[in-house]
């Protein structure tokens, strides 16, 4: 989508109000000349991701009217590493999600790091703020589970139907509807045009997040980006209760097999207890190679490299080698203005130190419900208005000040001389590699706790959030 007016609908302020107080509903367009409502809401939610589904779920349980859009239909893939972090099981736990092993809910105890020769396997820390363990899910269904969840707490889902842009009101230029499509299973167009109407929008739409570009909020180029390319092989090391990361990928020369030349990027192994492996690497754009290699290539010449015990090979792969953006670091801002919120990969909420990006998604979309539940609470719009703009604050002050470190990790190990080193001499220190990984997958008790937990907040705490 471009970001011209032809992707902007413009109708007259008597047409949406940019906001309404918590028990309204915004009417249909009365204007000839106007767009006419097939449905309203208080808020609209456009994707179903983790991010989006939880944000719908948690207004939702608030009380308020929710039309969550989604362009595809579930099931549906999504390129992820399927890992979840202690981090991501909180916020599964905080958004009521049961997590049963016997519905595939697979459980693992920590993280395992190869590189330099050298192999250290490190639990979870134990604390109490965080479940003491991660869990695999594929997102074939991941996303649709958050979204059922949604819609059993009352949100109203809409598949296959593919936002193309805003409907703005003429007198404030605030969001207060999106234009809309319906499509078949390969994103066809099906039918006319249709627009739904809210005082409020929230972009969920992914790293793209074309809703928020025709908003005028493209992306920083001054944030680390990241790709990543992933694929399933069938193996007995589906089982794997450690997540497993490759600080450092080596393959065969082409011109000499004899030699090992270190491949760019870094990769994971994740079992994903139904028979397969989900096997990946991800590369930085702090990185030289970045946009210079043929991913899917790379991936290939580790693998062939692994025991052919672990029958990673073309014979066994069940799918295609797929890719996907990894937005870092808040790389999308503000998160809130002109009625328009944006939360997970719309708002660049991916951890720059570890990739990991579902988390993020769902906390955002849990503080941002919580401020727009607190704005609908409001009695005039100018009060609404200011609680919403506290939003962008809010996220800072949850991530901002690591964010802001986690930029500086990246742009760190973009040089392979200093990632080296720091495998070399850090993987035998097995008490520096327990403060990394607290520090990696941001797992710190936030009041108190051990002497690594205060180091990491006062840390998180001076660097400026940007």
């Amino acid at each position: 989508m471009s970001e011209s007016s032809s992707s902007v609908s413009r109708v007259g302020s008597s047409t949406f109000p940019p906001s309404a107080a918590p028990s309204s509903k915004i009417s249909s367009a009365t204007a000839s000349t106007a767009p006419t409502a097939a449905e309203t809401a208080d808020v609209i939610v456009v994707g179903a991701g983790p991010g989006g589904s939880a944000t719908a779920a948690y207004l939702a349980m608030a009380g308020l009217d929710v039309l969550l859009l989604e362009k595809t239909q579930f099931p549906r893939e999504k390129v992820c590493g399927d890992g979840l972090t202690p981090r991501a099981v909180k916020e599964l736990i905080t958004l009521g999600i049961p997590t049963p092993e016997e519905d595939g809910w697979i459980k693992n105890h920590g993280l395992r790091i190869l590189g330099s020769g050298m192999r250290l396997q490190l639990d979870w820390p134990d604390l109490a703020s965080f479940p003491p363990y991660g869990l695999v899910r594929t997102r074939q269904d991941f996303d649709e589970i958050l979204a059922r969840h949604a819609v059993k707490h009352g949100a109203r889902l809409h598949e296959r139907t593919n936002v193309v842009g805003p409907v703005l009101d003429d007198r404030t230029g605030h969001i207060v509807g999106v234009r809309a499509r319906p499509v078949d299973e390969k994103g066809r167009g099906t039918g006319d045009e249709v627009v739904y109407g809210a005082p409020l929008v929230v972009a969920a739409d992914g790293n793209s997040s074309r809703l928020s570009l025709s908003m005028d909020r493209p992306k920083r180029d001054d944030r680390p980006m990241g790709v990543a390319v992933r694929t399933y092989f069938e193996s007995p090391r589906h089982d794997d209760d450690y997540l497993e990361s490759w600080l450092e990928l080596w393959a065969p020369k082409a011109d000499d097999p004899d030699t090992q030349i270190l491949l760019p990027g870094y990769g994971w192994i994740f079992g994903v207890g139904d028979g397969t492996s989900n096997v990946g690497l991800g590369i930085l754009n702090t990185s030289k190679a970045f946009g210079r290699v043929d991913y899917k290539d790379v991936l290939k010449r580790w693998v062939a490299t692994m025991p052919a015990e672990w029958t990673y090979n073309d014979s066994t792969m069940t799918g295609p080698i797929r890719g996907a953006a990894l937005p870092m670091g808040f790389n999308r801002q503000p998160h809130y203005d002109r009625g328009l919120l944006l939360v997970g990969d719309a708002g660049g909420m991916v951890n720059p130190f570890n990739g990991e990006g579902i988390a993020y998604a769902m906390e955002s979309g849990r503080l941002a419900a919580d401020v727009v539940a607190q704005a609908f609470a409001r009695q005039t719009d100018d009060a609404r208005e200011r609680v919403l703009r506290s939003y962008p604050a809010v996220m800072k002050d949850a991530l901002g000040g690591y964010y802001t470190l986690g930029r500086g990790f990246a742009k760190m190990i973009g040089h392979p001389e200093v990632m080296r080193l720091a495998t070399r001499y850090g993987l035998p220190r097995t008490t520096l590699m327990k403060l990394m990984l607290k520090i990696m997958a941001n797992l710190t008790e936030p009041h108190g706790g051990a002497a690594s937990d205060r180091l990491i907040n006062a840390l998180s705490k001076m660097a400026p959030a940007a």
